[in-house]
């Protein structure tokens, strides 16, 4: 499209600061997609330095604690990562819908892009195949997604549009 002012972030996370926030619960997932995340930033020129991993006991807290770690202000994105794997209750439905719009919540509110990096799934094979298999890994995917939206966001906050 001619004269259409086109305006994205670069994936380039050098000079970026990181934070993974990090479910414990369902772990062997989990740690796959942090390592996906890990390896996508410091690919995209980033320094394992520049990456702090904070731990929370579920997908449901993970919120709160990408809040805390937007408040600081040592950050440039978040990137959110969990497993949430349905069972036999109604829990699966509480702790997805929590985990996304609190989440969602946080970047709205410290103007800070946090992404979206937890997996829901009906088994645990598909939620090994997207921590790194056959669907590749979200966690990667959501590290990507952090740094474009963190270049981004300097871009719109310098006016430079």
């Amino acid at each position: 499209m001619e004269n259409v002012k086109k305006i994205e972030g670069q994936l380039s996370a050098t000079g970026l600061r990181f934070a993974l926030i990090a479910s414990r619960f369902n772990s062997f997932i989990v740690d796959q997609l942090v390592n996906g995340a890990v390896d996508t930033i410091v690919r995209h020129g980033g320094r394992k330095s520049e990456i702090s991993i904070i731990h929370v006991p579920g997908s449901f807290e993970i919120p709160l604690a990408a809040k805390k770690a937007a408040a600081s202000g040592k950050f440039d994105a978040i990137v959110a990562l969990g497993a949430v794997i349905r069972g036999a209750t109604t829990h699966y439905d509480y702790v997805c819908g929590q985990a996304a719009s609190g989440i969602g919540q946080v970047a709205l509110e410290t103007g800070l892009p946090v992404t979206f990096g937890v997996i829901t799934t009906d088994t645990i094979d598909q939620a090994i195949e997207r921590a790194g298999t056959k669907a590749g890994n979200k966690g990667a995917d959501a590290a990507l997604a952090a740094i474009e939206m963190a270049n981004l966001s300097r871009i719109l906050e310098k006016g430079e549009i």
